[in-house]
C-alpha cells in the first residue's frame, strides 16, 4: 500500500529541549493511523510540523509524493485539541469564512455545509453564535469546518473531547466512513477503547522518541503472553489446578461464570500449545470458558512506557 505521508528522521528543539528525537513515520493511504504517547511525549510538535505551523529543524515530510509546501495545507484537515472559533461569530457565518479560506467557492461552501448540516441536524444553529453553543455543539461546528473540503489527510487531536457518548459515537462513524471514501487519518488520542474501535496502524512516542509502530494486530501479537482464561466444571477442582500446575503456569483470574466453575489463567510454557491445555481440561471436566487474554491497546501503551523509563 502506498504511503500518503512520510516522516522522515525530523528533529525538532525547542532550545535545549529536543521535542522530537530522529523520529520517522509511515502513514499509508486510506488507513486511520494512531499516534499515541503521553502528554509531553512530542505528539504535537509532529502535528504542528506536518500542518506547517513550525518547521522541523531537520528531516522531511513527504505528502502524497511530494516534499510538503505551503499549498498542501488546502489538501490537510486540523481537528485541534484546543478548539479555535471565534465565539462572538455566527456558525455559518464562520464557517463559509473557514471553507474559502480552504480554497472553496461561497457557492461551493454553502452546498457543502449545506449537507453537513443536515446531515447532523443541526441546520437552525446557521444564525446562533459560537458561544451560544454548549462545547459538544461546538465540536460538531468544528468538525465541519475541518472535513468539509474533502482533504486527503485528515489530523484528530483528541476529537471526542466534549461529546457524550452518543455524539462520540457519531463521530467515529463519520471518522471511519471518511476512511473508507479514501481519506488519511491521523488520530491522537488518550482513548485507548477508541485506538481499539478504529486504528488500523499506530505509532507510540515517548520522551521524544518513537518506540512503537506498525499495525495494530501485528503489535498485539508482538505482546501476547500466551496466557488463557479458564473455566472449568470439575468434582475436584482443588487436584485439576495441582495437576495443571505441573505443566503450566497458573494464577488467579477474577472473571465471573454463572456457576461454581473453577476459574483461572493459565500460561503456556515451553513446548506446550493451547490444543494441550485445552485437552487436559476437557478430560478433566466440562469446559465452561476458554479464552486467550489478547493485550489491549491500553496494556501496550502502559507496558512499552513503562519498559521505555
Amino acid at each position: 500500500m502506498k504511503n500518503l505521508l512520510e516522516v522522515n528522521n525530523v528533529v525538532k528543539n525547542y532550545g535545549d529541549f529536543r521535542a522530537l528525537n530522529d523520529v520517522s513515520l509511515h502513514i499509508p493511504k486510506g488507513c486511520v493511523f494512531g499516534l499515541l504517547g503521553p502528554n509531553g511525549a512530542g505528539k504535537t510538535s509532529l502535528i504542528r510540523i506536518i500542518n506547517q505551523i513550525t518547521m522541523p529543524d531537520s528531516g522531511s515530510i513527504i505528502l502524497d509524493g511530494e516534499a510538503l509546501a505551503p499549498h498542501h495545507t488546502a489538501q490537510i484537515g486540523y481537528l485541534p485539541e484546543e478548539r479555535g472559533l471565534y465565539k462572538s461569530m455566527k456558525v455559518g457565518e464562520q464557517a463559509l469564512y473557514l471553507a474559502q479560506l480552504k480554497g472553496l467557492s461561497k457557492a461551493e461552501a454553502k452546498k457543502r455545509l449545506k449537507y453537513w448540516f443536515d446531515k447532523f441536524d443541526i441546520s437552525a444553529w446557521w444564525n446562533k453564535k459560537i458561544e451560544e453553543l454548549s462545547k459538544g455543539m461546538a465540536q460538531k461546528v468544528q468538525f465541519i469546518v475541518t472535513v468539509m473540503h474533502n482533504p486527503k489527510l485528515l489530523i484528530f487531536d483528541e476529537p471526542f473531547s466534549g461529546f457524550d457518548p452518543i455524539n462520540a459515537q457519531l463521530i467515529a462513524k463519520e471518522i471511519l466512513q471518511l476512511r473508507d471514501e479514501g481519506a488519511t487519518i491521523i488520530f491522537s488520542t488518550h482513548r485507548m477503547e477508541s485506538v481499539e474501535e478504529m486504528c488500523d496502524e499506530i505509532a507510540l512516542i515517548d520522551k521524544s522518541n518513537k518506540i512503537l509502530d506498525g499495525k495494530l494486530d501485528d503489535i498485539k501479537r508482538q505482546f501476547r503472553t500466551h496466557t488463557f482464561q479458564v473455566g472449568l466444571n470439575t468434582d475436584h477442582p482443588k487436584e485439576v489446578e495441582a495437576k495443571l500446575k505441573e505443566n503450566f503456569e497458573v494464577s488467579p483470574s477474577n472473571f465471573k461464570l454463572l456457576n461454581d466453575s473453577l476459574t483461572m489463567n493459565v500460561k503456556l510454557t515451553e513446548g506446550n500449545s493451547a490444543n494441550d491445555l485445552l485437552s487436559f481440561l476437557t478430560s478433566k471436566g466440562e469446559v465452561q470458558h476458554f479464552v486467550e487474554l489478547i493485550p489491549s491497546a491500553n496494556d501496550i501503551f502502559i507496558q512499552a512506557i513503562n519498559k521505555n523509563s
